[in-house]
């Protein structure tokens, strides 16, 4: 890995310390868009920039909690460019067109219409790969993310393994 990514996701760390369902989660994330993004044959520049994304795509949870006391998908793009941002400056390392496409991806990575670009759908699909187990959603709404959200072959192909195989309980879900 990078040695960025790993200052980065340090530092991440460290921004969320004390917030281990964060920290579990970004790191899932992280490593379902390397594993997305190596399956549909993305060149180093635009893996490197999607994984940076996935590190800090929920960066601006904490800062909506306490201004709006909500941490929903609108407040996160809407409060997480910058805080990204100002972590990836001093994390250091970054160019300016990456630190730019980074802040977009977090300010968009809960739009799921007119979705721009690759990287931006596998950060999507990463994401809801991640979501759907933790917050325990039923066969049918995994179901339905795959027919409307998932566009990737990889994606669908890990959606499939992990949520409708044969062998996957729902047991337990949310209905």
């Amino acid at each position: 890995m990078d040695n960025r990514l790993n200052a980065l996701i340090r530092n991440m760390m460290d921004y969320d310390a004390g917030d281990a369902k964060r920290i579990q989660h970004f790191m899932k994330v992280h490593y379902f868009s390397y594993l997305i993004g190596t399956g549909e044959g993305l060149d180093a520049e635009t893996r490197f920039v999607l994984e940076t994304a996935a590190v800090v795509h929920d960066i601006g949870i904490h800062l909506s909690e306490q201004k709006y006391g909500v941490s929903d998908g609108k407040h996160q793009e809407q409060e997480g460019p910058a805080e990204a941002r100002a972590l990836l400056e001093k994390t250091g390392g970054y160019t300016p067109g990456q630190i730019e496409r980074v802040c977009w991806l977090v300010g968009h990575h809960h739009t799921y219409h007119d979705i721009g670009g690759i990287d931006h759908q596998i950060l999507v699909e990463a994401d809801f790969l991640v979501n759907l187990y933790e917050d325990g959603m039923a066969e049918e709404a995994v179901r339905k993310v795959r027919e409307r959200i998932f566009r990737t072959a990889t994606g669908i192909r890990l959606l499939d393994t992990v949520y409708l195989s044969d062998s996957y309980s729902f047991k337990g879900c949310i209905e």
